[in-house]
């Protein structure tokens, strides 16, 4: 979820969810290390339970990241070796590191050691290219394991390292949700969470039965109102809010204090875009927010005038 998942999107995310874990973008490790550490891994404690996501290939790197995260409160740190955009592959990490499991396990060691009061998890694939899927993720899945790592985040679908684009990565290769169950069948004793091409919570609860979680990415985010139905899905918990609109008032407040520290409205609003998506209402609150959120000065009014679309209608009253 680079360039999508940031500390807004989070904000936003977690006013439809007080359970589920939010994951930040992925970070590279040298990002941690070198750059802009508050832009890039700050986080409101609001936000809270969430996890940090980190890239990286290099063993002392990954470790110094992990620390950095546990230090700064992230409840989770994961690395990402399922990712196959090409940036990535020419840094050796994402999905090409599921060619070396041994190397993975290395680097999840160092990054648990660096950081032993925050569990550390690893997100894969079920292979890449022209790997077996059952060989290539048991495989993979054991060696990590025997490291200690008891957490695996499956994308259930293979990445094309080369010939597909990541988008077509997300789309293309076919997804296998059996081969995952195989997995928690067959390794009990480890935590495996289902990811890829869940549409929804019903969806999520089908597909994930037998399993320890899911983990819902475009759907999370270009259907945000997705999130209203998880607590009571899965943590048996009354929603946190009775409505989409209900939720977007809950938002507002962060709106304001972020206006007041300089903050452009785009870039929350932007996360906003598609609550409403497949109802009354819903391409005018789209296009509301997508012509008036950029205009200098533009601030929470907007996103006011904007939920007025939708809860006008009488349906939605």
């Amino acid at each position: 979820m680079m360039d999508w998942t940031d500390r807004h999107c989070r904000a936003f995310h977690r006013v439809l969810t007080a359970r589920a874990l939010l994951y930040t973008e992925m970070v590279t490790a040298d990002a941690v290390l070198h750059g802009d550490r508050a832009r890039l891994i700050g986080f409101d404690a609001r936000e809270h339970p969430v996890a940090l996501q980190l890239g990286g290939s290099e063993p002392a790197k990954l470790a110094h990241a992990a620390a950095t995260g546990a230090a700064e409160g992230y409840d989770e740190i994961n690395l990402n070796v399922g990712c196959p955009s090409d940036r990535v592959q020419a840094g050796r990490f994402g999905a090409c590191l599921m060619r070396e499991p041994a190397l993975v396990a290395d680097l999840w060691r160092a990054m648990q050691d660096a950081a032993p009061a925050t569990p550390v998890t690893i997100k894969c694939r079920i292979g890449v290219d022209d790997q077996d899927p059952r060989d290539a993720l048991f495989g993979f899945v054991d060696a990590v394991a025997a490291a200690g790592c008891r957490t695996f985040i499956v994308h259930a679908r293979k990445a094309w390292l080369e010939g597909l684009s990541p988008k077509e990565n997300r789309e293309i290769p076919p997804l296998d949700y059996a081969l995952v169950r195989e997995l928690k069948q067959a390794r009990p004793d480890l935590e495996i969470i289902l990811n890829g091409g869940l549409k929804d919570m019903a969806h999520a609860r089908e597909e994930g039965a037998g399993l320890d979680g899911v983990m819902l990415g475009r759907a999370a985010y270009q259907a945000p109102a997705n999130l209203l139905e998880a607590d009571t899905a899965f943590f048996g918990a009354p929603a946190t809010h009775a409505s989409a609109q209900a939720a977007v008032a809950a938002y507002l407040p962060y709106i304001e204090a972020q206006r007041a520290r300089g903050t452009p409205l785009h870039a929350m609003t932007r996360h906003m875009l598609g609550l409403f998506n497949g109802r009354p209402g819903g391409r005018r609150w789209r296009r509301h927010l997508s012509e008036n959120a950029t205009r200098k000065g533009a601030g929470p009014e907007v996103v006011r005038d904007a939920l007025a679309h939708v809860t006008q209608l009488p349906e939605l009253a």
